[in-house]
């Protein structure tokens, strides 16, 4: 899967994602990350990129010429010629791995991010598929958003993950949130891991688990119930 961010910070996106599963999926050709520079595509001699708002209020808004511009330079450049085109704002859905979900057959993602007090409605209408948030707070742009979006996407993807069971097995997969873990000691501090998970049989640990994931959502996330 291709990648193409579209942002004022590309490297706040580009240093987000250079570790970990990421860094790997792309060193193993499963994705292809390529990060713009809006300002490379701002408008007359200054390079104009945002402007004031039409009907007065606080804040600038990202002008529709550069965003417009740049897509389809993206596109030109890429040999795409229909793709979603996805912009990280607090007014989108918010990111659930289902929607996450939606994206696992495209080939190519423009990902554009937001920046001040919005972006000029022009663009929402007739350029963007669609809006997306990564929850219900303010942050001062869409760049981190996008990171997130990227690499939850990705994990979906087959061979980015190196066991097959780990995202099946993943919190929020199926609306439920997993079951407790445990690692070596067997006993700390007078606290032991639960014996069935020491017995070997796995189908009295998978029901355990099952039980036990059941237990937890109801009580940290009855939301997904």
């Amino acid at each position: 899967m291709n990648f193409y961010t579209l942002s004022l910070f590309p490297n706040l996106i580009k240093d987000s994602l250079k570790e970990g599963i990421i860094k790997n999926a792309i060193k193993n050709k499963h994705i292809k990350l390529y990060n713009y520079d809006l300002r490379e595509f701002g408008v007359g001699k200054n390079k104009q990129l945002d402007d004031t708002s039409y009907g007065g209020g606080p804040g600038m808004i990202l002008k529709p010429e550069p965003i417009f511009e740049a897509v389809q330079y993206i596109k030109h450049s890429n040999n795409i010629t229909n793709c979603p085109i996805i912009l990280m704002s607090p007014q989108g859905k918010v990111l659930k791995q289902s929607i996450a979900k939606n994206f696992i057959t495209e080939t190519d993602l423009i990902i554009i991010s937001g920046r001040y007090e919005g972006v000029d409605q022009r663009v929402i209408s007739n350029l963007i598929t669609h809006e997306i948030s990564i929850g219900d707070y303010i942050l001062s742009g869409g760049e981190l958003p996008t990171a997130v979006f990227i690499e939850v996407l990705s994990r979906t993807i087959p061979g980015v993950l190196g066991n097959k069971e780990s995202l099946s097995d993943e919190s929020l997969n199926n609306n439920k949130i997993k079951y407790p873990v445990y690692t070596k000691p067997k006993s700390f501090k007078g606290m032991d891991v639960p014996e069935v998970l020491l017995s070997g049989n796995h189908e009295q640990i998978s029901k355990w688990r099952l039980k036990n994931s059941d237990i937890n959502t109801k009580i940290k996330r009855p939301d997904l119930i």
